[in-house]
């Protein structure tokens, strides 16, 4: 089991970004290191949605930690935090890494499948790929567009797509739920709720957002 560091403080992390970009060589490489080195927890976390793929988890490491140093060498500090950025950046290299083996295989298709998770029901590609449209929900009430996505919710999805994002996002509560205590709660494995959230997601976004 491989161990990491600790995520740097914000005071720290934001020190380091600055070095990266005025330092010195020597500063701005020691920056540098210490940026990749202590964000690698960012990469053992979100290979952990892949460990059911038929990928080696060593080589989703090393696919992941370049995604990383991508995200470090390209942050703009003007536009959020490091570690939101390189969330996008190592997902998008894995999901590069996926493409490119189905590829070679074949068409690719988000419904492809590329595994099983751990209660045995397939995975498909969609199921592991981080969603790249903005947090809808949180678009839509710096809008004030509330009433707009609950009209849109009633009119345009089904009734468990509807149920599932008012319990995913706590529409009605005020309290989100995760997609595995949505899965427990209807009956269906967290795999199906997420192919269902993200369909639904789009539709509202196509509906709202263009």
């Amino acid at each position: 089991m491989k161990t990491f560091l600790k995520p740097l403080d914000s005071k720290e992390e934001e020190r380091c970004i600055r070095l990266m970009r005025e330092g010195n060589p020597e500063e701005a490489r020691k920056a540098r290191k210490l940026l990749i080195e202590h964000n690698l927890r960012l990469v053992a976390h979100i290979i952990k949605k892949y460990q059911f793929t038929d990928e080696d988890m060593e080589d989703l490491l090393s696919t992941g930690t370049i995604g990383l140093i991508k995200a470090v060498d390209t942050f703009d500090a003007s536009k959020g935090r490091l570690a939101t950025y390189a969330c996008r950046c190592i997902d998008n290299e894995l999901l590069m890494l996926l493409r490119a083996k189905k590829k070679s295989r074949g068409l690719v298709s988000l419904y492809d499948p590329v595994g099983s998770d751990k209660e045995g029901n397939e995975m498909q590609l969609i199921d592991v790929v981080e969603d790249p449209t903005p947090d809808l929900l949180e678009k839509l009430v710096k809008e004030g567009e509330l009433s707009a996505m609950r009209r849109a919710m009633k009119e345009r999805l089904s009734e468990r797509e509807y149920t599932i994002l008012v319990l995913r996002y706590g529409l009605a509560s005020g309290e989100e739920m995760t997609q595995s205590q949505v899965g427990n709660l209807l009956g269906i494995s967290r795999s199906y709720v997420s192919r269902i959230e993200k369909r639904a997601l789009e539709q509202l976004r196509q509906d709202l957002l263009v």
